[in-house]
């Protein structure tokens, strides 16, 4: 009996393994996407940086993660020997993998609001911090219990702050850091003249849709696998991601009058709505929150373009930190069992959550990418940035006719 036990429980930890390390690798493929949908918005001499941005950002918060974010976040280190860390068949190894491919996320949501006019060294310096010190301070609060917030929460109000895949954790701070980011870079040289915007149009709709597309498959990896063990994947959570994934298309189709910009990041939007709430919601519910996720995005994004001259060149602000925050929020609408959800959650207790996850990515943001442009400066000269980030930086262009 204790060798079947003992195989049994061996079972166990190795298909947990697996399942875990097929999410950490579907979210993994996800920064394919964001590398495609940045090279297809910017312009072509732009191309080249953004592709090496979101590999180069990969590995640099694979390293501040595995050292210092990891610790901050879960108070967990590697520097144990190899026979311990493998134990369990390497779970919790596998584990800090996934968890890691969630805060490379951080700089790669960042990499497309500052494209075109960005210096690559500082930026690369400011992700790392990111990576290491910002996103996992917030990233304990609420999926460790740091600092008794989820306590006190549950305590005043019956339940915590409930983001199941990283509505507010993951996207919501990028978005919000993104801003400071943007905001502290300024505006791209041209892109407004007598007040009014001057269009930059994608240098390439195949890429960008490319982008879109692989970052909705992979988002499949990064909501269901979110349980982390297969004895809580739920056929839910995956009904919802596709069903908030179509409401963003159906309704950025429609307020984004055709625009292949909307249509392709609508769906995105829907995805980034539905992340919190995914394994509590109704499946209409989250075709409602996917739905108005992808009014946000279209609205905002013009709105910040038009009226407000705020230069994010991909609108990762209206697509992650309002979607994100949208999403924290509507967890404790859908979620609740009035609106056919599985309950469990509270709206003061998400509205709470949601705040906290803007102020701490908005401060730590201003905090990161102002020392920054303080001590060394963010923004390329304005030669470098009319020649473009290619030739300026990395002396190449994306194509050539030779």
């Amino acid at each position: 009996m204790e060798n079947v036990n003992s195989a049994v429980e061996t079972l166990i930890q190795s298909s947990n393994t697996l399942f875990i390390l097929m999410g950490a690798i579907m979210v993994f493929a996800m920064h394919a996407g964001f590398a495609f949908l940045e090279v297809g918005t910017v312009r072509h001499k732009n191309q080249v940086n953004a592709l090496v941005k979101i590999m180069t950002d990969f590995g640099v918060s694979a390293i501040a993660y595995f050292f210092i974010g990891y610790w901050v976040a879960y108070d967990i280190t590697f520097f144990q020997d190899a026979a311990t860390l493998s134990e369990g068949s390497g779970y919790e190894l596998v584990k800090f993998f996934f968890l890691m491919t969630f805060a490379a996320a951080i700089p790669a949501i960042v990499s497309g609001g500052i494209a075109e006019r960005a210096r690559f060294w500082p930026i690369l310096a400011a992700s790392a911090l990111s990576v290491a010190f910002v996103y996992p301070f917030f990233e304990g609060i609420i999926w460790n219990g740091n600092y008794g917030f989820q306590a006190w929460l549950e305590e005043s109000f019956g339940a915590g702050f409930h983001d199941f895949a990283g509505s507010v954790v993951v996207h919501g701070v990028g978005g919000w850091i993104a801003l400071a980011a943007v905001l502290l870079l300024g505006i791209r040289k041209g892109r407004y003249r007598s007040g009014k915007l001057v269009a930059f149009p994608p240098s390439n709709i195949p890429f960008l849709a490319l982008g879109a597309w692989v970052l909705c498959i992979g988002w499949f990896g990064f909501n269901v696998m979110s349980a982390q063990t297969l004895d809580g994947i739920s056929g839910l959570v995956a009904v919802n991601t596709l069903m908030a994934m179509v409401g963003g298309i159906v309704t950025s189709l429609v307020v984004g009058r055709n625009d292949p910009g909307f249509i392709h990041n609508g769906p995105l939007a829907g995805l980034v709505a539905v992340c919190a709430g995914s394994d509590v919601m109704h499946p209409i519910g989250a075709l409602v929150v996917g739905g108005v996720a992808g009014v946000i995005f279209v609205w905002l994004f013009t709105i910040q373009q038009n009226k407000w001259k705020i230069d994010d060149v991909l609108g990762v602000w209206p697509l992650h930190g309002l979607c994100g925050a949208w999403g924290g929020i509507a967890a404790g609408i859908f979620g609740s069992e009035a609106l056919g959800g599985l309950g469990g959650v509270s709206l003061m207790s998400q509205v709470i959550g949601t705040v906290a996850g803007i102020a701490i990515a908005l401060i730590g943001g201003l905090i990161v990418y102002g020392a920054i442009k303080a001590i060394v400066g963010l923004r390329l000269d304005e030669e470098q940035e009319y020649n473009g980030a290619d030739l300026s930086i990395h002396k190449i262009e994306s194509t050539s006719l030779d």
